[in-house]
């Protein structure tokens, strides 16, 4: 798939707030998926970071640095959650990524979800002129939430980041929906996400 001249087959849900209720990502990340399958035949791949994820430790990065060849049954199996969240990458057509801002980054489950997923010689390689990221062709989007972290200010940590962990996999073409300031204008910040989600899933549906 190349951005959106093609219609999305499977989509890969990454849900990063920890509620499960009243998330304004969530409903938003929802409603998106919910405009692009009505009218389309697309598998929803899920991940729901609410509970967390485990953090990378020692023992994870002695087995990735091991060749592949070389690992022992319990390198393996240390590495299977990193592979399985892998595994869905790559399925995928397009990311749906719902991202609420906590204290100007990202939730600590999505910061684990992209600890798992950058991977050298598996979603990224160095080469003699930098990392290149091998998860091309695909398209995401971040749907995002804010108390009153402005998206795309000298505050905003979190999209920023998102932006720059996926382009160094290769995910290049990142499209923001936000709902930001809620604690200012609620009515007003909803009703903006809301029309940057209509235009974007409409996009989608015309390319299938």
């Amino acid at each position: 798939m190349t951005s959106t001249t093609q219609a999305p087959r499977t989509i890969l849900r990454v849900d990063g707030s920890v509620r499960t209720n009243g998330s304004v990502t969530r409903d938003l990340t929802t409603r998106f998926i919910e405009s692009i399958t009505e009218s389309n035949d697309v598998a929803v791949l899920r991940h729901d970071l609410a509970k967390g994820l485990p953090l990378i430790g020692e023992d994870w990065v002695g087995a990735n640095f091991t060749p592949e060849e070389d690992r022992s049954a319990e390198q393996k199996q240390t590495l299977k959650l990193s592979d399985d969240l892998i595994a869905d990458l790559k399925a995928a057509d397009v990311l749906a990524i719902g991202l609420p801002i906590y204290n100007f980054g990202v939730p600590a489950g999505l910061k684990a979800w992209v600890d798992l997923i950058a991977r050298a010689r598996v979603t990224f390689r160095y080469t003699e002129n930098g990392p290149e990221g091998l998860l091309t062709g695909k398209k995401a989007y971040l749907l995002v939430a804010s108390g009153g972290t402005v998206v795309g200010s000298d505050i905003d940590f979190a999209t920023t980041y998102m932006k720059h962990a996926l382009a160094f996999v290769g995910i290049t073409d990142v499209t923001i929906i936000a709902a930001d300031r809620m604690a200012v204008d609620a009515e007003a910040s909803l009703a903006k996400a809301d029309g940057e989600l209509t235009a974007a899933a409409n996009t989608l549906k015309l390319a299938a």
